[in-house]
């Protein structure tokens, strides 16, 4: 059922699409709606670029794109499937996700037809995030256990060329291109409300201070820049630029109206800098103790202006929390174990499962049992496999986080762990190596080691570790859509005629688990299929 309807008689603007949010989902959207031949407006609050630009610049793809190829990397798309279909679950339906396969190397063409760029070169070790050296590898779990039974392991995380976190190369020539294509942006406009006019989402309300004096716009400018990456790991710095930038709106900011011919298209992101909305929606998840992974901009609103006009939602509890353990790549051989001294995964598992453990077990914690031999490997890998980020994360880890004991009871008994049902832990995994037997959480059997060499150590990887060993969260679920138009859903199954979403303000691939570039693949993936929906006029649909 549609909301208030909003008469509007006056437009201050208009454009065939309108989309709202402009990261990565965002431009995707608007590149797809100008090759449609729509004529496209696309507005943000900030600057642009949205959580796109904070990422790592991973776009998960396979099936042989040219990448793969080049690498020497044989996949295909049933072999992708066949992965996938274990990480997604039922996120969307066999259909959906059979096309996301298919159609995963025209993606990465068409990504690299718009000036971004790619390059083939394998990394040798199995990480988190590769260093500048490489830029093909496996990003999710494609390399653990139960995974190599249902599926020829491959790498399949592309990172977008560029020294550095690289999700500014993805980003930057997305928005070149679309500009190029004639997508016109106002930036410093933050929607409100959806207009609805005779039964269909026909605009929206925003406040700009586009209008506002040059030096007005470049303190929000400099401001924006502050709260976007700064931010994520200073809470209180993000609050305090947010509270002047709303400041500014409110002293400079001008209603407008925005005329949406065909489509209005939401790509504002999820929710998870709402620390309201997440504890409603997901109240056993400890918001406060991990890094809201996104911008100021993740706040909901765009699900919100849905929600209050009748839209349905999906997955709204669902959060990824990340506990990445390498590199070092050694440490994929320490047992990971909770308060009760009890293991508690394979430790090869995608950072976003191991999470997921620690958010199940008692009081959010954990820790990584390492012997000397393991941690003396360890402490080698550290200036070779890491960029330095991931090296000053390992090193406080290895000096803040750390419980150090002679015996595996002495180290239990110093980090508050039963100290028998660790020693019981330990023989078990120690135990199946020595009988070569399988392992008992399913580590392969390349990547399991005995851990028999005193001292032990045991590492802090908590929730609430967060000086030591900072934890990224998102949110993965939001507005319901139509998986063949991306048209926003209503609470009674059917669709609103002029409104899609796209990203992750839509329930889409990766929105029951998450993997290192299935969402940026899912904003391209899903902002397509918006773009080119909402660019047709509605009587054709």
């Amino acid at each position: 059922m549609l909301g208030r309807v909003v008469q509007v008689r006056a437009w201050d603007d208009a454009a065939d699409v309108v989309v709202v949010g402009y990261g990565g989902a965002g431009a995707a959207t608007a590149l797809a709606a100008r090759e449609s031949g729509a004529e496209v407006l696309a507005i943000d609050r900030y600057l642009g670029g949205g959580a796109t630009t904070l990422s790592g610049g991973i776009v998960y793809a396979g099936g042989g794109t040219w990448v793969q190829r080049e690498a020497g990397v044989d996949d295909d798309v049933d072999n992708m499937l066949a992965y996938l279909q274990a990480e997604v679950g039922d996120a969307v339906s066999a259909s959906t996700l059979r096309r996301f396969c298919e159609q995963s190397p025209a993606m990465i063409d068409w990504l690299t037809g718009h000036g971004v760029p790619f390059q083939a070169s394998l990394c040798p070790y199995k990480t988190s995030y590769p260093t500048d050296d490489y830029y093909l590898y496996y990003s999710g779990s494609e390399n653990s256990g139960r995974y190599r039974d249902l599926a020829k392991p491959r790498q399949r995380g592309h990172r977008v060329h560029g020294p550095g976190v690289s999700g500014k190369a993805l980003f930057g020539p997305l928005a070149e291109s679309a500009a190029g294509h004639g997508v016109r942006v106002r930036t410093g406009t933050r929607a409100t409300r959806l207009v609805v006019e005779d039964g269909r989402v026909s605009g929206i309300e925003a406040i700009t201070i586009d209008h506002a004096p040059a030096a007005v716009r470049r303190r929000f400018a400099a401001l924006a820049r502050i709260s976007a990456k700064p931010g994520v790991y200073h809470p209180g710095l993000r609050r305090a630029m947010e509270a002047l930038l709303a400041r500014l709106e409110r002293t400079h900011g001008l209603p407008v109206r925005i005329q949406a011919r065909t489509g209005v298209v939401l790509t504002t992101g999820g929710f998870i800098a709402n620390g309201e909305m997440v504890a409603r929606h997901a109240p056993a998840y400890p918001w406060s103790q991990g890094l809201p992974l996104g911008s100021a901009g993740d706040d909901g609103s765009g699900i919100t202006m849905a929600l209050d006009i009748g839209a349905a939602s999906g997955k709204m509890d669902a959060l990824s929390t990340w506990r990445f353990i390498a590199p070092p790549s050694a440490f994929f051989g320490a047992v990971a174990v909770n308060a009760r001294g009890h293991r508690m995964i394979d430790e090869s598992r995608y950072g976003a499962a191991l999470g997921a453990a620690i958010a199940a077990s008692p009081g959010h914690r954990a820790w990584l049992l390492v012997d000397a031999a393991l941690e003396a490997e360890a402490r080698k890998q550290i200036s070779t496999q890491s960029v330095w980020f991931q090296r000053m994360q390992t090193e406080r880890l290895l000096r803040i986080g750390r419980t150090c004991g002679r015996t595996v009871e002495e180290v239990a008994t110093r980090a508050g762990i039963d100290g028998s049902a660790l020693r019981a832990t330990l023989d078990a995994h120690n135990r199946a190596i020595e009988q070569n037997r399988p392992d008992p959480m399913g580590k392969p059997d390349d990547i399991r080691r005995p851990l028999r060499t005193g001292p032990f150590t045991l590492l802090d990887i908590s929730f609430k570790a967060r000086l030591s060993y900072p934890m990224p969260m998102l949110t993965l679920g939001g507005l319901l859509v139509d998986e063949e138009t991306g048209a926003v859903r209503d609470e009674n199954g059917g669709v609103f005629p002029g409104l899609f979403a796209a990203g992750r303000a839509a329930v889409g691939i990766c929105s029951n688990s998450y993997i290192s570039g299935l969402s940026l693949a899912d904003c391209v993936f899903s902002g397509r299929r918006a773009g080119m929906h909402s660019a047709q006029p509605l009587l054709h649909r």
